[in-house]
């Protein structure tokens, strides 16, 4: 098979397989149905078991990245809307975001010195506990593998969003706020349609705290980077 042939095979393939695990997800709502699992374990599975290079699937799929682009974009739609709760709650939202960040980069950090990662595998590793279209633009900027990056991330927020439901019980959250900031800081874009399984307030804080943990992050990476 061609490189091209090749290519259009992992596209096909990749959102075949994302389009049919949403309807089973829908039938199932389970962690270990998630969507973005069962692509990503399929699509690992089937790359191993043909052989195939990874660069060739990456070619294939380079589109699906180019879109985080306009995603990204978005997100100023979700903030626009909840300019009300923003106001009403933005020293919560502030303090949240940046504790958060710097545990999570913090346990990054210390997960690539127990594993003793390379300086680019650090830099990969780093930005994984906020949403991909933010990781990958940080990752870049510091010297790491967006491609990579995003897998870390994606690993992350399913970890985060299977393990969510566990930890809530045991944790005194109680209110939507509290809830919602928990899943979007904690598993990022998984987090946050976890959130909105929980109730409308909860997926809208969730949201809120996913977008603003990557906006900082982006913007502290850019300032570290410009010392």
């Amino acid at each position: 098979m061609s490189n091209n042939g090749a290519a259009i095979f992992w596209a096909v393939v990749t959102v075949g397989v994302y389009l049919a695990a949403r309807v089973a997800y829908q039938r199932l709502p389970r962690w270990w149905t998630s969507p973005m699992l069962v692509t990503w374990l399929f699509c690992g599975a089937l790359l191993l078991g043909l052989q195939s290079d990874y660069k060739v699937y990456l070619g294939g799929t380079h589109w699906l990245v180019t879109l985080l682009g306009p995603a990204t974009v978005a997100f100023a739609i979700p903030i626009h809307a909840q300019r009300v709760l923003i106001r009403k709650h933005w020293i919560l939202i502030a303090v949240g975001v940046v504790v958060g960040s710097a545990i999570a980069f913090a346990s990054s950090w210390i997960l690539a010195w127990v594993f003793q990662l390379s300086p680019e595998m650090r830099a990969s590793l780093l930005p994984r506990s906020v949403s991909i279209p933010f990781a990958m633009a940080e990752s870049q900027r510091i010297g790491g593998l967006p491609e990579l990056t995003a897998t870390f991330t994606a690993i992350t927020a399913l970890f985060g969003a299977a393990i969510g439901d566990g930890l809530l019980s045991c944790l005194p959250f109680r209110t939507a706020f509290a809830r919602g900031a928990f899943f979007g800081m904690g598993a990022h874009g998984a987090g946050v349609a976890k959130a909105r399984e929980l109730g409308q307030e909860e997926g809208a804080i969730a949201g809120l705290i996913m977008i603003f943990a990557g906006l900082f992050n982006v913007l502290a990476a850019t300032a570290w980077m410009s010392l």
